[in-house]
């Protein structure tokens, strides 16, 4: 595999996975962080050097761009870090979710790339695990997928110790919950109709804990999803075809009941990368670097799915 060098936007814990990957990948990349103590960690795990200063300091001394980038800065900077990369002439972007923490945000960043002409894609890794690729090959046997449901059930008890600030965690449904959520819907297919309900409130996030609702796709596809943040649980996708119920829970493995049994087996997939690197994210760069963009999030797609995030959560 063969392109022009890469940048690693940020130098935390996801830049070091997808650090390993382009290594793995044998691609040219470049580390560009802010802070000393994450870039020391990173140069050490990693093997690599990090410019530190941050990336608004560094194209101020570089007339250098990229073919590539991958931001993966902290929640609140994605968006600006985003856009700034756009409006410095940088048109192949590969952001972490959630992108941005609001549709104005998001809007910004589509505005952008608009502008540029530029490839903006979000980083939902899971639409790339390998229980999800082998699911759709049986959808697509199958004859497609009669009806869906799905769980976002976050463990509370852990999020507060996270260190996370106030507003990501006001915005956990959109920020950690619209992994699933997207998933879901990767496989399903758009919501066209859904009734949402709420209830509940946590300190951290009053908005709601507690979700249900349903609706139907824009194939005409029947959903359910439910989620209740105040009570034990995980996150869960379960999709039903004619001949099977195909189970991710964990998402990362598939699980298969067959029509005419109530036996539940777990499905064997070629999962070696999946445990090699954190799951879904060697085939998630590899295609980004390739152009191949069918299973992607673009920008666009990403700014109209807040519409039912937004139902699901009444919020945003």
């Amino acid at each position: 595999m063969s392109h022009n060098i890469v940048w690693i936007i940020g130098a935390g814990n996801m830049a070091k996975e997808y650090a390993k990957i382009l290594l793995e990948l044998n691609v040219e990349f470049s580390t560009i962080g802010r802070g000393e103590k994450s870039a020391q960690n990173f140069e050490s795990e990693i093997g690599t050097k990090v410019i530190t200063g941050g990336i608004q300091k560094y194209l101020q001394q570089t007339n250098f761009r990229p073919n590539y980038a991958i931001v993966c800065v902290n929640d609140e900077e994605l968006s600006k870090t985003t856009s700034f990369l756009l409006e410095n002439n940088i048109v192949n972007i590969l952001v972490e979710k959630p992108a941005g923490l609001s549709m104005e945000e998001i809007s910004e960043v589509v505005k952008k790339s608009h502008e540029r002409k530029a490839n903006v894609f979000v980083a939902y890794n899971r639409r790339f695990y390998s229980s999800v690729i082998k699911a759709r090959e049986i959808i697509k046997e199958d004859g497609g997928i009669r009806s869906f449901n799905f769980e976002f059930t976050e463990w509370s008890h852990v999020i507060v110790t996270l260190g996370k600030s106030k507003r990501v965690l006001e915005n956990w449904l959109l920020a950690n919950s619209s992994h699933v959520i997207d998933m879901a819907f990767f496989l399903g297919g758009k919501p066209k109709e859904m009734t949402s309900f709420v209830s509940g409130g946590l300190s951290w996030h009053p908005s709601a804990s507690i979700y249900s609702g349903a609706g139907i796709t824009e194939n005409g596809i029947l959903f359910s999803y439910q989620a209740n943040w105040e009570a034990p649980g995980r996150w869960g996708v379960e999709v039903l075809t004619r001949k099977h119920r195909l189970i991710f829970r964990p998402l990362e493995k598939l699980s298969i009941q067959e029509i005419g049994s109530v036996e539940i087996k777990d499905f064997p997939i070629p999962d070696e990368l999946d445990k090699k690197f954190k799951p879904g994210l060697f085939l998630q760069v590899k295609k980004f670097l390739e152009g191949d963009t069918e299973l992607f999030c673009s920008i666009e797609q990403q700014y109209n799915n807040i519409s039912f995030y937004k139902k699901i959560g009444h919020s945003l």
